[in-house]
């Protein structure tokens, strides 16, 4: 097969849960880690760094992964979900996976995956750690998927376990209070495993230092840590706080030192070094636009706070969502005097444009329905004056149709 046809016979095999939700979720590590045993175990091939999250994981790991890069060891960077290309999820020093890899990977093992429910998830998994094994890599940050417990990338024992924020997300697999939220995120915990914690939040805080405690696991708020000042090139306010988190991590990360000159590099070079897109991105100019890939309400309330705060003389944004988003929990958020301009996601889980306009009336929020995200950019650009702004945002899947 080509690419294109092995990304097609991957998309319609096996379940994606960016594209269908609930129903493509494996809640059990069983078959992660049987189809790792059929692998050779790969995971124990390398060191790694495990990072979970509600809000700020992603940022957390490119900024990990480009401070590693920079202090000169083979680095590993597995990551979800992609915007563009599925390749995006699997990197050795910013590098993606190739064609190649991709195709020889699902034409070895098809027969097995066709044999067993795996779902995307997994089979990413599966991939990225044959990949990261094969290419010797020196050490590999991961991303957990979905909370941390049940993932399918805590089969690993990192060196040291990074938990940036605790939020309102996923409440029909992770609990409907953060402290229940917390318990599946702490799941990643591992015996005598550094623990790292960004934020003390006092709802969550508890759950942390009994889980490490049980498995004596040192606990590290970072936030309480005296940690120097670093400038980044990512933008957006928010990653200041991220920042603490990554700062913690590489200060316990013994058997991987880096000094203050890879710290620096580092960090002002996250998207040189790593490919990363959709935080607080600048698409243009005059007029302004922004896009942000926060879709919680914990991650747009950070996002909207620092849109409210620019300087534009009329606000329009372009928003969708997906079908399972609970609307109640964000729309409020939204400032009603922008004008707006709703669109559907191009996925299975897009929420309808029509729908979603119904439903942000309600709010006060007034705006047009477009046939797609880029009608909808369109018709923002169009009516924006020069001295205007645009925001582009509400789900991972508006952002990645306009970056």
């Amino acid at each position: 097969m080509t690419y294109r046809e092995t990304l097609d016979w991957m998309f319609a095999r096996l379940p994606m849960y960016q594209q269908r939700g609930a129903s493509a979720l494996n809640a059990k590590l069983e078959t992660i880690q049987q189809f790792s045993a059929y692998l050779d175990n790969p995971h124990l091939d390398f060191k790694s760094i495990h990072v979970a999250g509600t809000n700020g994981k992603g940022s957390s790991s490119h900024m990990l992964a480009s401070v590693l890069q920079e202090a000169g060891y083979k680095t590993g960077l597995y990551t979800s979900p992609h915007l563009r290309d599925f390749r995006e999820r699997i990197r050795v020093n910013g590098k993606v996976i190739s064609e190649t890899y991709v195709i020889d990977f699902i034409a070895r093992h098809r027969d097995y995956l066709e044999a067993h429910s795996l779902s995307f998830f997994e089979l990413t998994v599966g991939m990225a750690f044959e990949y990261f094994s094969i290419e010797k890599v020196d050490i590999a940050v991961v991303e957990v998927g979905l909370g941390g417990r049940l993932d399918s990338t805590n089969i690993i024992t990192p060196e040291v376990s990074l938990i940036t924020n605790i939020g309102m997300d996923h409440m029909e697999f992770l609990g409907d209070t953060l402290p229940e939220i917390a318990r599946e995120k702490a799941g990643i915990i591992k015996p005598r495993v550094p623990v790292v914690v960004s934020e003390t939040q006092d709802e969550v805080a508890g759950v942390f230092k009994a889980v490490a405690a049980d498995r004596k696991a040192p606990l590290i708020f970072a936030d309480q840590g005296d940690y120097p000042v670093y400038s980044t090139t990512l933008s957006g306010d928010y990653q200041k706080r991220n920042m603490k988190g990554v700062l913690a991590t590489l200060s316990v990360l013994d058997e991987f030192p880096v000094d203050n000159a890879d710290i620096v590099n580092g960090l002002n070079k996250v998207a040189e070094n790593t490919g990363l897109q959709g935080r607080w991105q600048s698409l243009g100019e005059r007029p302004g636009i922004i896009c942000d890939t926060a879709h919680n309400p914990d991650g747009l309330e950070l996002v909207i706070e620092q849109l409210l705060s620019q300087d534009y003389k009329r606000l329009h944004i372009v928003l969708g969502f997906v079908k399972d988003k609970t609307l109640e929990n964000v729309l409020p958020l939204f400032p009603s005097e922008a004008v707006y301009y709703f669109a559907c996601p191009d996925i299975p889980r897009g929420l309808d444009a029509q729908i979603l306009r119904q439903k942000a009336l309600g709010n006060r929020l007034q705006g047009e329905s477009y046939a797609s995200v880029k009608r909808a950019l369109q018709a923002a650009r169009k009516a924006a004056a020069a001295e205007d702004l645009i925001f582009v945002g509400g789900s991972t899947f508006v952002v990645a149709e306009v970056v």
